[in-house]
């Protein structure tokens, strides 16, 4: 959990994200959406790739990258229950009543 949190922490690889979530890209057309060098693009999707957010398939002379979104779900969905946002023995969310003291 904590790989897909550090990937996430950056803007530019959230970004990096976005993009893949309308489908694959290359990494010649996911650098061409930033400003920063393409070397820095790569160091980004390696990021990403060690937290298994995307994959990556080379074909011939370029590599073409694709989002994992299953890992981005079952991380989310365990950093929900460490805080057991759902209350597990009745199954409901608690609600409090406006003039309740927090």
């Amino acid at each position: 959990m904590t790989t897909v949190f550090k990937a996430l922490s950056d803007d530019t690889r959230r970004q990096i994200l976005k993009l893949l979530a309308n489908g694959d890209l290359t990494a010649k057309e996911i650098a061409e959406n930033f400003t920063i060098s393409k070397p820095a693009i790569s160091k980004h999707l390696d990021i990403l790739k060690e937290a298994r957010l995307v994959t990556s398939e080379r074909t011939g002379m370029s590599v073409t990258y694709s989002l994992n979104a299953s890992v981005l779900q079952t991380t989310l969905g365990a950093f929900l229950e460490f805080f057991d946002v759902n209350n597990k023995t009745t199954g409901k969310v608690e609600n409090r009543n406006e003039d309740e003291d927090i």
